[in-house]
């Protein structure tokens, strides 16, 4: 593969040709807010409009997860209209999104957490109208408990199960508002047998999905992680 050169916000990176823009940004410390991104996916979802970047030559930002880089590419990931349009879709996230962090198990490591401080944008936001649904959590998985409230409908968990692993015990139910992840049937997580791998726990980014801490949850945990090396 033949190395291009190119500048992402005044720093002076190389890199493949070819090569996706958005992991080329994090794989040099330039951090660009995103939700449904997942390396190992052939393309990308571009589902949540948070990484837009202007590019010197367009005249319009465009998502870093869709570009790839070339030789002499000219990156600036804070200019003010890409960043105008991160912070709206991010703001349309959190109004329909649960805050009450202190009680979150997933405070502390929440992306949505770290989103917010990157776009210097508040959690509540005020601009849009808070639709909140109200959903039913469901706790009947042995592992992990699943809190639809707090999903941001990024596809990570959807892919990972069905693509990576090829369970496909999770997918997208309903439409527009009432969009949500399920399984099938919307039946709860507890009723159907999948590997208990704990991956789809492991790439949310909002604290939809996560361990359960009871005794049993943290045997099967150990067990997960030292399979996977960790």
């Amino acid at each position: 593969m033949k190395t291009v050169s190119l500048t992402i916000d005044g720093k002076k990176v190389t890199a493949g040709e070819g090569e996706n823009l958005l992991w080329v940004a994090l794989g040099n410390d330039i951090y660009i807010p995103n939700l449904c991104a997942l390396r190992d996916k052939s393309e990308p979802a571009a589902a949540c409009r948070l990484c837009f970047v202007e590019i010197e030559g367009k005249e319009q930002p465009v998502t870093a997860c869709t570009e790839t880089v070339t030789e002499g590419m000219v990156v600036n990931t804070r200019g003010e209209k890409a960043l105008r349009l991160a912070r709206s879709a991010f703001e349309l996230i959190m109004a329909s999104h649960p805050v009450d962090c202190a009680r979150c198990t997933a405070n502390g490591s929440c992306e949505l957490q770290k989103i917010a401080r990157h776009l210097k944008v508040r959690l509540k936001t005020k601009r849009f109208k808070k639709l909140l649904r109200e959903l039913p959590v469901d706790d009947s998985n042995p592992l992990f408990i699943y809190d639809p409230n707090k999903c941001v409908l990024c596809g990570r968990c959807v892919w990972v199960c069905r693509e990576r692993l090829g369970v496909g015990m999770l997918g997208f139910a309903h439409r527009g508002f009432q969009r949500l992840v399920a399984t099938f049937g919307d039946e709860p997580f507890g009723n159907f047998r999948c590997h208990e791998c704990g991956e789809c726990v492991t790439v949310c980014p909002s604290g939809a999905l996560v361990f359960k801490e009871g005794k049993e949850a943290k045997v099967k945990l150990t067990k997960i992680r030292r399979r996977n090396g960790k």
